[in-house]
């Protein structure tokens, strides 16, 4: 039986779920994932829960809050300028409480998602934690097969 170790291709069902309970995502009604660990599409904290497990095994993880997507870091809450969106995105663009706007990471390789969380008259407060920052979660998992 293949056991996962890192840098290992796994096909799986999971489920994470945020502190309430409630499914962040699951992909057990739907296809199975497949992913390579180390190759980022996981959280490390969970990925390296994965570490060890045979093929064919099912396992639940509670990850302590912090744990899985690191702390809050208020460093990570930034006023950006309205004039600024305006000049790199649609000058007609509406903002609200809540939205999720993705900007181009520096480098202009990527991109990476801010929330909307309160707007002042010329300027926006964007928070780029990750949404689950901070909180704990559980992680569900089946592991399918193991390459």
């Amino acid at each position: 039986m293949n056991t996962v170790r890192p840098g290992s291709h796994l096909t799986l069902h999971y489920r994470l779920a945020g502190p309430d309970g409630a499914d962040v995502v699951s992909t057990f009604k739907d296809q199975p994932a497949t992913l390579s660990l180390g190759a980022g599409q996981l959280a490390p904290a969970i990925e390296n829960k994965l570490i060890g497990l045979e093929e064919g095994a099912e396992a639940t993880f509670h990850l302590a809050p912090g744990e899985a997507f690191g702390e809050r870091n208020p460093e990570m809450l930034q006023k950006v300028r309205r004039s600024l969106l305006a000049e790199h995105g649609d000058p007609q663009a509406e903002y609200h409480v809540g939205d999720v706007v993705e900007f181009p990471t520096p480098d202009g390789t990527g991109r990476f998602a801010g929330v909307v969380r309160e707007c002042g008259q010329d300027w926006l407060l964007f928070d780029f934690n990750h949404p689950l920052a901070g909180q704990a979660v559980t992680f569900q998992v089946r592991l399918i097969g193991v390459l």
